[in-house]
């Protein structure tokens, strides 16, 4: 969708959209445009059970007087309320309601700043992200209509201004989506990497590592995972230099399981197919990437992505192999679906043996325990650094990529130790994702570390304010955020 800004007034085809507070009269350019249709859109309002409050909206035929197709009044509550997200959604609801109308361009107006006004075209553009591609037969009235959004404001500068850096962020969350919503017969590791080499465009630095590579690294605990497969396992470095030439980088660490079986550890057969986004972490981290490209971001950044398939055979590993990982420490593989966790195992350990960067972030969907423990509302995270937790609760709460801190302890850290091998990668029944955290930290070699297990929250099956149901694009804006925020300049 195309998003622009303009000075004030009224269009003359299209969608007319204003924002109405809760059991407020209209106000500025709303109250005269309802004076010019004579009352027309106070005798809907008052015919209708339409209050303002937020998330409410009242669509009406354009009454006469006005040139637009149809006017939209959009309810955002008390204005003083408003938050930062809040507008987001705002603007995303416009999106939402008028997609389908048939309107192929829609006019907002509004009497806000510059900040606010690129936030409303922030979540409008957020939420007309679709995956279409495969669909062949879909009749004309069941795509979107609304192509272009113009955002009239008095300071239509500074509100372009602050979206330009917006929308490259947004361009970021739309090809994680498009990464975690593709098939797997499509998305494997060699083609998920060779995508990766695209953001060479941008200035990124693109390393791709092959199987022969990581043999002679030693990534004994990576490589096993993949082994069952016939596609070949990649790891893949990224780096945007965006800083000074002398300051340490900071890392983001990505699970690429582009299917995950569960190998010998079979899964069961009902919900397989969601687990062509196994890959979530990876995708995050590749649209992080993006973003952070797009917008010149001023700080050095590592990026590694571990992209492996999970899948049974002759070759694959079996429940009591034990492996030796990059680090030296040695694995005995109980249940290979818990597979993850070997690939971060060494990822992680390489980017900080190789990089020493100031702190590494992974992210992962790890555990199906974080699910339980959060639901689908925040991610988990676990961290050995406060100030890093800290800074990321922030973010989510200015972002609603929403995170809450689990613990570590060292009595979660025993249940992983094992007879065999220096650890099992599984610590039992209970507390699965606190123990698969504590199993990735023993990888981190003292670096400031935080695990971020976002299970729960790459793909949503209902829609939500940002996005329609399917992949969500967690985390991008979340991590933009932190590094913006924290780790620019």
């Amino acid at each position: 969708m195309q998003v622009s800004f303009s000075k004030v007034e009224f269009p003359s085809n299209g969608a007319l959209v204003f924002f109405v507070e809760k059991d407020q009269p209209f106000k500025g350019l709303a109250a005269k445009a309802d004076e010019v249709c004579s009352g027309a859109l106070s005798k809907a309002r008052a015919a209708s059970r339409f209050t303002g409050a937020e998330g409410q909206t009242l669509e009406t035929i354009a009454p006469h007087g006005l040139d637009a197709e149809r006017v939209l009044l959009v309810g955002i509550g008390s204005i003083k309320d408003l938050t930062e997200q809040k507008w987001l959604e705002a603007g995303a609801t416009i999106t939402a309601t008028l997609a389908m109308s048939g309107s192929i361009k829609a006019t907002v107006i509004t009497d806000f700043d510059g900040a606010n006004a690129a936030a409303i075209a922030e979540g409008a553009l957020l939420r007309s992200y679709r995956f279409d591609k495969y669909r062949t037969k879909e009749p004309a009235a069941k795509k979107p209509s609304l192509a272009e959004l113009v955002i009239g404001t008095s300071e239509a500068g500074a509100a372009k201004d602050v979206f330009n850096a917006r929308q490259k962020v947004a361009d970021g969350v739309f090809l994680t989506r498009d990464l975690v919503s593709e098939p797997a017969n499509i998305l494997y590791p060699e083609s998920f990497a060779k995508r990766i080499t695209e953001l060479r465009s941008l200035g990124v630095d693109v390393e791709v590592l092959g199987e022969a590579e990581m043999e002679k690294l030693g990534m004994g605990s990576l490589l096993s995972v993949g082994m069952g497969s016939e596609k070949e396992s990649q790891l893949v470095v990224m780096r945007w230099n965006g800083g000074k030439s002398d300051a340490q980088p900071i890392a983001f660490v990505g699970k690429g399981v582009t299917f995950d079986t569960g190998g010998i550890s079979l899964k069961p057969g009902e919900g397989m197919d969601q687990m062509k986004w196994d890959m979530g972490g990876a995708g995050t981290v590749v649209g992080l990437m993006k973003a952070l490209a797009g917008r010149k971001a001023k700080a050095n950044v590592v990026a590694v992505v571990g992209l492996v398939e999970n899948m049974p055979s002759g070759n694959a590993s079996r429940p009591g192999d034990v492996v030796k990982s990059m680090s030296g420490q040695t694995i005995e593989i109980l249940n290979t679906d818990a597979e993850g966790r070997l690939v971060l195992a060494d990822a992680i350990w390489y980017t900080q043996d190789r990089f020493d960067p100031a702190f590494i972030i992974d992210l992962a969907t790890l555990t199906g325990a974080i699910i339980v423990s959060l639901g689908h509302e925040h991610a988990g995270i676990f961290g050995s650094d406060d100030t890093l937790c800290a800074q990321l609760t922030a973010a989510g709460s200015l972002t609603g990529d929403k995170v809450w801190r689990m613990p570590l302890h060292e009595n979660y850290d025993k249940l992983i130790n094992c007879q065999t091998a220096d650890m099992k990668n599984i610590g039992g029944k209970g507390a699965g994702s606190i123990t698969a955290a504590q199993f990735l930290k023993r990888f981190t070699n003292d670096v400031p570390w935080v695990h971020i297990d976002i299970a729960g929250t790459v793909w949503s099956d209902k829609d939500m304010p940002l996005a329609e149901k399917g992949a969500t694009g967690y985390g991008v804006r979340l991590l933009d955020r932190l590094v913006s925020d924290n780790y620019e300049g």
